[in-house]
Formats: structure tokens, C-alpha cells, sequence
């Protein structure tokens, strides 16, 4: 049987690129899809797709940034399918640019889009999860977050980017330590692949080949992982941030404590350089920040 089978997910910003590649790939394991963008007649295309292969979908063009516009998505997706099993938080926008010339206007953009955008749909659904796990029965829930590897590293021209995906990764972190007790799973993606986003800012680097070589940058390289995060089996794995890209996967291993050093008293503030010093000669070497020299 397949994998998704009578699971409901809703996935935004799925009316093209990433979005586009899971819907068609939830469908395919049998989940009812609901594809959520601002374009809507991105998502009906989608849903097009999806509907005249056999599959089961509805569009949707609700704005996910604010409460009330997000319970509609909620309400459209058990109205058709009966039940919301699966949040799948991937719609973005870029506002690039150096910090020193970032506007305020370009910053509360991107934290609107990345980070309220990631707060209100799962907020939604964890409330109606929790509920019906209180209520005694079963839950087997998951939000799936997309963070970048801007967020994890940083990203010289993407500040805005960076700190909003950061955010993202972290709110991953307590989601799952929080919401666990109620059959809620919580991990998120640090996805490498060719979309709208990334043609605009490496257009050369994601380019298709033109022979026929494997297409490591194909956002359906990266639909696999998602789907699977989606499904009933993944139930023992969360909290965890995953970067991939083509046929690579690979388990973050940040937020950890790193060398220490106790004094077991009041440091001197001229101790501080030497204690310093000393620290960073034990740790391991950090990478560096996309596009840093």
C-alpha cells in the first residue's frame, strides 16, 4: 500500500518548484494534497495534474500569514478530506540584499512570509492535534518546516533570509520537544534545489544539464525525504533538521555546547582574551557563511 494512504497534507506554496514536486509526490503515495499558493492558478494546475493522474486534490490561495486566513485553509482541506494529517510549511520569498541597505519594509516582508507563515497553520493544526489526542484518540501528526542552509550558516546578501530561516530551525527544535506527548512529529529541511527563488540568485549553478547527466539541483530529488517525514512510519523521528540536495542527505549537527571552560569564580575582564583564545584553539572550525571569503 502506499505510504500516504487516506493521509491529508497540506503543503504551501506548492503551486510550483519544491511545493509543486511534493504535492505530486504525496499524491503519489495515495495522500489527499491540499495545494496551497498565492497564485491560484499556480495550485489549480497543480491540482489539474494531480486529479487527472487519479489523485485526489484541492486548491487553495489563502493568505497562510495571518490567523484567520489560515483556518480557512484548515477548514477547506477537512471539508473535502475529513481530516488534516500532515502541514508541509514551504512558501518563501526572497528580498536580497547587503543588512547595510536592507529597509525595514523588506525585513518585516521576509519574516511575515518565513516565520508568522510557518506560526499560523501549525498553530492551527496543533491546537485541533492536541485536541483530539486529549480526547483519546490516536494522533499521528507532522509538520515539516523548511529551514536553509542560509538559516544554519548564514548567507552573505540574505541577512533578512538568514535570520528568518535560523528562526525557523529553532522553532523546529522546540515544536518537537513540545508537541510530542500529543503524536506530533516536528523536523524541518535545509532543501538544495532549482526553483524560482534560487534561479534568480544562482542562475548558472542550478541549471539543468544539458546532457543527460543526473539532475542533482531537480526539486524532485528532494520529495522523497518529505514524503516519507509525512508519513505514519516516521513516527520515532524528530527534531531534526536535514539539508539535501540531489541524492545526498545529511543530519545537522548544531545547537551543541561546545569546549567550556570554568574558572569556578568570577572571571577578570582581563582574563577574558586569554579564555577566549583557548576556546576557540580547542573547537572545531566553523563553516564559513555562503558567499564569504
Amino acid at each position: 500500500m502506499a505510504i500516504c494512504q487516506e493521509r491529508t497534507v497540506i503543503i504551501t506554496g506548492s503551486g510550483g518548484g519544491l511545493g509543486r514536486a511534493y504535492a505530486l509526490a504525496f499524491a503519489a503515495e495515495g495522500a489527499n494534497v491540499v495545494v496551497n499558493d498565492i497564485r491560484l492558478d499556480a495550485a489549480q494546475a497543480v491540482v489539474d495534474e494531480i486529479n487527472n493522474a487519479g489523485g485526489n486534490a484541492i486548491a487553495n490561495s489563502s493568505d497562510i500569514t495571518k490567523t484567520a486566513t489560515a483556518q480557512e485553509i484548515v477548514d477547506d482541506a477537512v471539508a473535502a478530506f475529513g481530516e488534516v494529517h500532515v502541514l508541509v510549511n514551504n512558501a518563501g520569498v526572497l528580498r536580497d540584499g547587503m543588512f547595510v541597505n536592507s529597509t525595514e519594509d523588506e525585513w518585516d516582508m521576509v519574516m511575515q512570509v518565513h516565520l508568522k507563515g510557518h506560526f499560523c497553520l501549525a498553530n492551527i493544526l496543533s491546537r485541533r492535534w492536541r485536541d483530539q489526542s486529549k480526547a483519546g484518540n490516536p494522533v499521528a501528526a507532522r509538520i515539516i518546516n523548511t529551514s536553509s542552509g542560509a538559516g544554519l550558516q548564514g548567507s552573505v546578501g540574505q541577512s533578512n533570509y538568514s535570520a528568518a530561516k535560523g528562526g525557523v530551525a529553532t522553532l523546529t527544535l522546540v515544536q518537537a520537544s513540545e508537541l510530542g506527548r500529543y503524536g506530533i512529529t516536528a523536523n524541518a529541511l535545509a532543501p538544495a534545489a532549482r526553483t524560482a527563488m534560487t534561479e534568480s540568485a544562482m542562475p548558472d549553478l542550478v541549471k539543468k544539464p544539458e546532457d543527460d547527466s543526473f539532475d542533482a539541483w531537480a526539486p524532485e530529488n528532494v520529495a522523497p525525504l518529505v514524503v516519507w517525514l509525512g508519513s505514519e512510519a516516521s513516527g520515532d523521528v524528530t527534531g531534526q533538521i536535514f539539508e539535501t540536495q540531489g541524492g545526498r542527505i545529511s543530519l545537522c549537527d548544531g545547537w551543541r555546547t561546545g569546549p567550556t571552560i570554568d574558572k569556578g569564580a568570577r572571571l577578570d575582564v582581563n582574563e577574558i582574551a586569554g579564555v577566549l583564545e583557548l576556546l576557540n584553539e580547542q573547537a572545531a572550525a566553523p563553516q564559513k557563511v555562503w558567499g564569504s571569503k
